[in-house]
């Protein structure tokens, strides 16, 4: 049994997480309209210069056990696939979500994730949904719905590119937590995520090598893009890793919801957006939303014992 202190310190660790991946998707809204960089480089450089930090970390961490996720042909599989439709493709339409929309809403729509996991189960796993997965995906909606009309039903307040480039990262999200389970189980998740970020920094290379067509190089962006690589993947991958010591994943993983509401304050401080009563109580509607999901899956049989999972780890 986890005593409180140790537990309240699991959750300043995960809200420190979650709030730096706040600071990771405004800084992004600087990158992509303020500095009008373009994707493929951004995500060649991010990809690249996070990879190569990680599995170094993780060559003095693990040896010779960092290439082990190599060794069978799941675990090599599930980290190709996760590098590509997770990591990669997750990136790239979140980018041009904020690119074309603003963070704040953006990642509210990336926060949806879970409930595409869960109709995934139930669509392809035919498995019954719970009452809580009802109520969550009815809650969801009008949560989405409040956040993109502001209570103005005559049209969004995004366009219908970012929106859908937001659905986008909300199913890539899904993907992410998913294609690497196979192996995470086999491997640490720093090192997953490590070969993870090298392979799709690989493929974005392949299609615009970071160092050529090179942007204007500025203090600024150059400070942006490390504030996203160490503070949008490094240091918060490290705090939940952390955090897992102290408090258990399903208290953990509620503290995610530090992340759209950093994202939603920075956005108005620093790019001027203006928050109607609308628009704030959609984004508590779809926290909520997605609280009632975890809460409702994360319920034990009344002869069963939560079991953390590595996978809860996984984050970007």
């Amino acid at each position: 049994m986890r005593n409180y202190s140790h537990v309240m310190k699991g959750i300043i660790w995960a809200a420190f997480a979650s709030f730096s991946w706040g600071i990771s998707g405004t800084t992004l809204q600087l990158i992509s309209q303020n500095l009008s960089i373009p994707a493929d480089w951004m995500l060649s450089t991010r990809l690249s210069f996070t990879g190569m930090i990680i599995l170094v970390f993780c060559a003095f961490r693990y040896g010779k056990a960092t290439f082990n996720v190599f060794r069978d042909k799941a675990s090599c599989l599930s980290v190709l696939s996760y590098a590509i439709f997770g990591l990669g493709l997750n990136l790239l339409t979140f980018y041009f979500s904020v690119q074309t929309g603003n963070a704040s809403m953006s990642t509210i729509l990336q926060y949806l994730a879970p409930l595409f996991i869960v109709a995934g189960s139930v669509i392809f796993k035919r498995q019954m949904p719970l009452r809580s997965d009802v109520i969550s995906f009815v809650l969801a909606l009008l949560g989405v719905f409040l956040c993109l009309t502001r209570g103005e039903f005559d049209h969004l307040s995004v366009s219908w590119v970012s929106f859908l480039w937001g659905l986008g990262s909300g199913l890539t999200a899904a993907f992410y937590v998913v294609l690497p389970q196979r192996a995470v189980a086999k491997n640490p998740p720093l090192v997953v995520l490590g070969w993870g970020s090298m392979i799709a920094g690989v493929l974005f290379n392949l299609y615009h090598p970071f160092w050529i067509n090179t942007p204007h190089i500025t203090p600024v962006l150059v400070a942006s893009v490390s504030t996203v690589v160490f503070f949008g993947t490094i240091l918060p991958f490290g705090m939940l890793l952390h955090a897992s010591k102290f408090a258990p994943s399903d208290v953990v993983s509620i503290m995610d919801a530090v992340q759209p509401i950093t994202t939603s304050i920075l956005s108005v401080i620093f790019f001027n957006l203006h928050l109607n009563l609308y628009e704030i109580v959609g984004i508590i509607i779809v926290l909520v939303a997605i609280y009632v999901l975890q809460r409702g899956r994360r319920e034990p049989p009344a002869d069963l014992t939560p079991v953390d999972s590595e996978e809860d780890k996984m984050h970007y």
